[in-house]
């Protein structure tokens, strides 16, 4: 499917415009509601100190972390998807989620990690290993890599990779207590300073995601062809399995594991514009910001004066696009 360029700069359009109202909605709800007006009021005139106007202010942070970490979970299950073939590709399919989050324990546990740096590396090393040992294992046997052994492959390493973590946690209270809340997925932690640790290598994800546009789009027309094309096919998944594992590892570290944007977004983004990577990318990120954004409201809404951590809405929404493309779609390849 190919869009015309007018109804595709529609689409862009309106993507902004709901993404923009998202942001509105997320400084807006949460254990206090503060009416739009008064929202844009307190972006706008910085000498109001009125206590609506702090209460927007403390709500940025999570905003903005909410935008980023949507982003790039977007972005890595375009890039997943697009390196794998595989259109059930997603951090937390192929277990790279469950990877970060151990190491994340063992630094909690055992190196006694309380800052957003030390998560973040350890993330990345344990999201990195994960990816690797999936990768391997789907690729042992006949027929080489397939979608089908690719799922198995990261659902069986998840499990194991769970499991410890509940050996590690379970006789400690305080390392349990640290990582219970943590690991359903969670923004209620972002701060500026989590933010401003996270950036550098989101943006490295994202450099890379859109400078490999070109080869990701020979790549769909099968490895022989790309090599004529003068692609180093190796070199392309090698990069690309790079920036999906540090979008993936380094927003896991301070959100902890969020499943499901990285697999729905990518594959309705590919339902509207096709597999075109010079749309599926940037879309991938506008989809992600919003999806992500929106949930966090929704669980702030549905939590009310609490709020219900954003993975749980997440794995609601993502569920059933999961299994709807486990009946309708032919997962062989894409």
């Amino acid at each position: 499917m190919k869009l015309s360029k007018s109804k595709s700069t529609v689409i862009y359009l309106l993507s902004f415009i709901l993404l923009g109202m998202c942001i509105l909605a997320s400084l807006a709800w949460g254990s206090r509601y503060i009416h739009f007006s008064e929202v844009i009021n307190s972006l706008t005139q910085s000498k109001d100190m009125s206590f609506n106007a702090l209460v927007v202010r403390e709500r940025i942070p999570r905003t903005v972390f909410s935008l980023i970490a949507g982003a790039s979970l977007g972005v890595s299950g375009a890039l997943m998807q697009s390196i794998t073939r595989n259109p059930i590709a997603d951090p937390s399919i192929l277990g790279v989620n469950t990877g970060a989050s151990l190491f994340v324990v063992i630094g909690i546990t055992f190196f006694n990690l309380s800052t957003a740096n030390g998560y973040i590396w350890f993330a990345l090393v344990g999201a990195a290993i994960t990816a690797i040992c999936v990768y391997g294992i789907a690729s042992i046997g006949a027929g080489g890599i397939t979608p089908i052994k690719l799922a198995l492959a990261g659902s069986a390493v998840s499990a194991i990779l769970s499991s410890l973590v509940s050996l590690i946690i379970l006789p400690r209270a305080d390392v349990m207590d640290a990582y219970r809340f943590w690991q359903v997925g969670s923004l209620s932690g972002a701060t500026w300073e989590s933010i401003k640790a996270v950036l550098p290598f989101l943006i490295v994800g994202f450099v890379i995601s859109i400078v490999s546009t070109p080869a990701l789009n020979a790549l769909s027309l099968g490895d022989e062809l790309a090599t004529g094309l003068g692609v180093n096919t190796g070199l392309v998944r090698i990069l690309c399995a790079i920036a999906g594992v540090i979008l993936c590892g380094a927003t896991t570290a301070i959100a902890g594991p969020i499943a499901f944007v990285g697999l729905m977004i990518p594959h309705t983004i590919r339902l509207i514009f096709g597999s075109d990577m010079k749309n599926l990318i940037p879309m991938s990120a506008i989809g992600g910001a919003i999806i992500l954004t929106i949930s966090d409201v929704i669980g702030r809404i549905i939590g009310s004066p609490s709020e219900l951590e954003v993975g749980i809405i997440t794995a609601f929404l993502g569920a059933p696009i999961l299994i709807i493309i486990a009946r309708k779609a032919k997962v062989k390849s894409i």
